[in-house]
C-alpha cells in the first residue's frame, strides 16, 4: 500500500491544518487574480494561463509583446508568488484528499488511491514550480522555443493532476455527504 508523504496527523492538528490552508489559499487566490487582471488583453485572453500554455515560441513572444511594462512586472510578481501558491494549493488539497480518505475508504483498496493522488498533487506542485522556472527564462528575454515548450508540458500534467484531484475530491464529497444524509 502506498505511504503518506507526511505521517498521519493527529485530529487537532489537521483542524488547525485546515484553520490556517484554506484562509491561505483564499487569500493567494485574490492575489494571483490580482496580479492575473494586468495580464488579460487581446492577444493573452486568459492572463498567465494563456502564457502557460502557449506552447510555440511565437505566442508566447506575441503574449509579451502584448504586455506593457506594468503587465510584465505584473506577470514577475505573480510567478514569483506563485512558488508560495503551489505549496499552499498543493497542502490545501493533499489535506482534502486525506480527509476524505480515512473517512470514506480506511481499510479498503480504494484507500490506496487517495494517498496516489496525495502524492500525485505534490507532484503537480513540483511541475508548477518547473513549468515557473520555464516562463521566467521567457520573461527575462531568453527567448528559445524550449522554454515554451516546457512550460506547456509541465502546466499541461499540472492542470491534469490538478483536475484528478478535483474529481476525486468532489466525488467522494459527495459520496461523504450521500453516507451522512442516508445514516441519520
Amino acid at each position: 500500500m502506498f505511504q503518506l508523504p507526511f505521517s498521519k496527523p493527529s485530529i487537532v492538528f489537521e483542524k488547525r491544518l485546515t484553520i490556517v490552508l484554506l484562509p491561505l489559499l483564499i487569500i493567494c487566490i485574490i492575489i494571483m487574480k490580482y496580479f492575473d487582471a494586468f495580464l488579460v488583453n487581446s492577444v493573452c485572453k486568459n492572463g498567465i494561463v494563456s502564457f502557460e500554455l502557449a506552447k510555440e515560441l511565437e505566442i508566447s513572444i506575441a503574449i509579451l509583446d502584448s504586455w506593457n511594462g506594468q503587465s510584465k512586472i505584473a506577470a514577475s510578481l505573480s510567478m514569483g508568488f506563485d512558488f508560495l501558491f503551489l505549496i499552499v494549493y498543493s497542502s490545501f488539497i493533499a489535506l482534502l484528499i486525506y480527509k476524505l480518505n480515512e473517512r470514506l475508504w480506511n481499510n479498503k483498496s480504494f484507500y490506496a488511491v487517495g494517498n496516489l493522488l496525495i502524492w500525485a498533487v505534490f507532484l503537480a506542485a513540483f511541475f508548477d514550480a518547473i513549468e515557473n522556472l520555464a516562463l521566467i527564462k521567457l520573461l527575462l528575454g531568453d527567448l528559445q522555443q524550449h522554454w515554451s515548450t516546457i512550460a506547456f508540458y509541465f502546466a499541461v500534467l499540472k492542470f491534469a493532476i490538478i483536475i484528478i484531484c478535483f474529481i476525486y475530491i468532489l466525488v467522494n464529497l459527495g459520496l461523504f455527504l450521500f453516507r451522512r444524509v442516508t445514516s441519520e
